[in-house]
């Protein structure tokens, strides 16, 4: 089974480096090929590259400008030519048997078309950087069937790209949300694996954090907006007594009972500042949805 290990990145300098060391010196099965899309930016990472590429005979870069990551997705999955598509980002850190594990499971689950799984700390045990790993990723205990996995840790079966296509560039986030949606309505299965993981390294100020919670509520309302059949927390129009409780719930009940929920991953002992805080991000995610809403209706 050829395996393809497909990343973009865009202004993050060399903390790449980390990303490719653990892809290519760390792995207990090594991939047959690395697709690089490199949008450049300010903190450009085209050395740390070329320092890689004398390590790795296999890695492939694309120099692009960057426009949004669903641009970047569609011009370098052409160049992924595995049976299987890993992805991952330039701030994650894949554990050692990521590969082999992504796929063994590929092979287990034949109608598995995207498989992913659990997305954790690796950057320091600070408060912000335990907030951050509680509310931004999602976690199950068990290997479940669910409605999308996180793009930095994620995998695709190559037919179901080709089926599926190419990403929706006019989705300045939430691209991948919206490409498992578009998996699940072609037949196939979404997996949640938790033993497949990978480090991120989270937003390191509580402004960087706030602000992607905001912009992943723009995007949900997006992509919500897109296929009104998806699940969602809150109705897109409130044409009923029943939308409208549920309109309220999604911003009195379902932020602080969501909060609450998260606040137990947390490694210390809860004294609902915590919890406070986790509702806080909640509500960032709603004013960006909130937000997103009124700007299309403008």
């Amino acid at each position: 089974m050829k395996i393809s290990i497909f990343i973009c990145t865009y202004n993050r300098g060399d903390l790449i480096s980390g990303t490719l060391k653990s892809l290519i010196n760390n792995q207990t099965k090594k991939p047959d090929e690395i697709v690089i899309v490199n949008g450049g930016g300010e903190n450009n990472c085209a050395e740390t590259l070329d320092y890689w590429k004398t390590k790795f005979d296999s890695i492939v870069v694309i120099e692009t400008k960057n426009k949004n990551l669903s641009v970047s997705r569609n011009i370098g999955l052409p160049y992924c030519t595995g049976e299987i598509v890993m992805q991952t980002d330039d701030d994650a850190r894949p554990f050692p048997d990521w590969i082999e594990r992504m796929a063994e499971f590929h092979k287990k689950y034949k109608n598995a078309g995207v498989i992913g799984g659990t997305v954790v700390d690796g950057s320091s045990t600070s408060f912000i950087s335990q907030i951050a790993d509680a509310s931004t990723f999602p976690r199950y205990q068990s290997i479940q069937f669910v409605r999308s996995v996180p793009g930095v840790n994620s995998s695709y079966k190559k037919e179901v790209i080709q089926k599926v296509g190419k990403y929706d560039e006019s989705l300045f986030r939430g691209e991948d949300v919206d490409y498992n949606w578009r998996v699940k309505l072609s037949g196939w299965d979404v997996l949640y694996v938790p033993t497949i993981k990978v480090e991120h390294i989270h937003r390191s100020t509580w402004k960087a954090l706030f602000k992607q919670h905001f912009m992943y509520g723009r995007a949900h309302y997006l992509v919500r907006s897109k296929w009104p059949d998806m699940y969602s927390h809150y109705p897109i129009k409130i044409s009923s007594s029943k939308l409208l409780m549920k309109w309220l719930a999604s911003w009195l009940v379902v932020p602080l009972f969501d909060a609450n929920l998260k606040a137990k991953r947390l490694n210390r002992m809860i004294n609902g500042f915590e919890i406070l805080i986790l509702l806080f991000v909640n509500l960032s995610n709603r004013i960006g949805s909130s937000y997103q809403r009124n700007k299309n209706n403008a």
